[in-house]
């Protein structure tokens, strides 16, 4: 019986009721007390209200996103706007711009989890191999390793933090939209960005040369999260740090873990300025 016929047929013995009730009074002449009423069954509880959205931690000032061309025709956009920062040179030696807003959002988002496949990256991968060496009875990250990040090291060290922060700002509507088409409607990037520049800088610093160890290839994981899991590619195996502690960084730290204590350095003294300016922003009137 559904809800309406319930209703229905609690009515008509209701009905029912009262009319055998008035007969009787009428024959009778008794006083009969009134029956209490019959109450229709509840239905179902209104559904709850939807939570309402996160709140914004780190809200930038508002911009209309006048003079912005469309996402998916931005390439050219971010081209002449990423050469004007960093020069020709640069932009072509070290950046992939096919996509680029969409890789950028989708790399920084994948920074701190354990898979960021080098297929999404803005940036382009190293020249050069993985390196081990021996080193007290364990295979660790070779001491030259480190030589093949230095190019992009001096590359990032000579950017400007204000110039860049303010090209983010200017291009803020289509990242975010390209965050939202990624997977995440009604959240917001940039807290995003704060958030895994924190996971960054909380990089670990051990002491000495970082043990490794050959993946096992029956291990299940698949060759998507390979990219973004192991330390590197040497003819004939795969490498993970033998430090579970270690192995279990995001794929951010893994990266900086690997790039070696000097090369790190510069970069997370960059990620400090670049934080201080996007957290100390706030929008108009505020």
């Amino acid at each position: 019986m559904n809800r309406a016929t319930g209703i229905a047929f609690v009515f008509l013995l209701a009905a029912g009721g009262g009319l055998l009730w008035w007969r009787h009074q009428r024959s009778a002449g008794e006083v009969v007390a009134t029956p209490a009423p019959t109450i229709a069954p509840a239905g179902p509880p209104p559904a709850a209200p939807p939570p309402p959205p996160p709140a914004i931690r780190h809200p930038l000032p508002a911009t209309t996103g006048g003079g912005l061309p469309s996402l998916d025709g931005s390439d050219s956009y971010f081209d002449d706007a990423l050469v004007e920062l960093l020069g020709r040179k640069q932009v072509r030696e070290f950046l992939h711009l096919d996509g680029v807003a969409r890789r950028f959002v989708a790399t920084v988002n994948n920074l701190a989890t354990d898979d960021a496949s080098a297929s999404l990256w803005p940036v382009k991968t190293m020249e050069g191999h993985f390196e081990t060496e021996a080193h007290a009875g364990q295979t660790t990250i070779g001491a030259r390793n480190g030589e093949r990040y230095a190019p992009f090291v001096r590359f990032a060290e000579g950017i400007e933090a204000r110039r860049a922060v303010a090209l983010y700002l200017r291009v803020y509507p289509l990242l975010q939209q390209a965050y939202e088409d990624l997977g995440y409607p009604g959240k917001y990037l940039n807290d995003r960005v704060v958030e895994v520049i924190d996971n960054l800088l909380a990089t670990p610093t051990p002491a000495g040369p970082l043990a490794v160890k050959r993946f096992a290839a029956d291990s299940g994981t698949s060759e998507g999260r390979l990219e973004g899991r192991l330390e590197g590619r040497l003819e004939g195996g795969l490498y993970v740090y033998a430090d579970p502690a270690l192995e279990a960084s995001s794929a951010g730290q893994k990266i900086l873990l690997r790039m070696g204590r000097d090369n790190a350095a510069p970069l997370l003294a960059k990620l400090r300025e670049i934080r201080a300016l996007l957290v100390a922003r706030r929008p108009a009137g505020q």
